[in-house]
């Protein structure tokens, strides 16, 4: 007897953070922070990496404009958030890991948008979200 394997199907709620989500629509900043570090965001990724260990799995995506040159990262309170225009990859990381992201990456990222296309967008630079992050 050949046994089938069941395919693992993710659960939507793990590429999905409600309290970011729920800070994003009331467009409140300190929300927005205590949800960040609290909590998991959402990155897209040009290539997903193994999923037990996400700090060496996956190249993070960014957008760079080519006008001008600047760099923005991209974060959503939920996958389903992300703009089908991107990379189909996503990756949910930590709040060390931003940290750690945004401090090793501050003077080439320009920017970050947090779900960029809605429902609620925010933007804030590196600087404010690690300030915000490590208060």
């Amino acid at each position: 007897m050949v046994k089938k394997r069941r395919k693992q199907v993710a659960d939507p709620d793990e590429f999905r953070s409600e309290a970011l989500a729920q800070a994003l629509e009331k467009q409140d900043m300190a929300a927005v922070a205590l949800a960040l570090r609290n909590g998991n965001t959402v990155v897209p990724l040009v290539k997903p990496g193994p999923r037990d260990n996400p700090l060496d799995g996956g190249e993070v995506w960014t957008y760079r404009d080519a006008t001008t040159g600047d760099v923005a990262l991209l974060l959503f309170s939920d996958a389903r958030n992300k703009p089908k225009n991107l990379p189909p990859g996503v990756g949910v990381y930590s709040p060390a890991w931003l940290v750690s992201f945004l401090t090793r990456y501050r003077d080439t990222i320009t920017t970050v948008f947090l779900d960029i296309a809605g429902p609620h967008p925010m933007q804030a630079s590196p600087g404010d979200l690690l300030a915000a992050l490590e208060a």
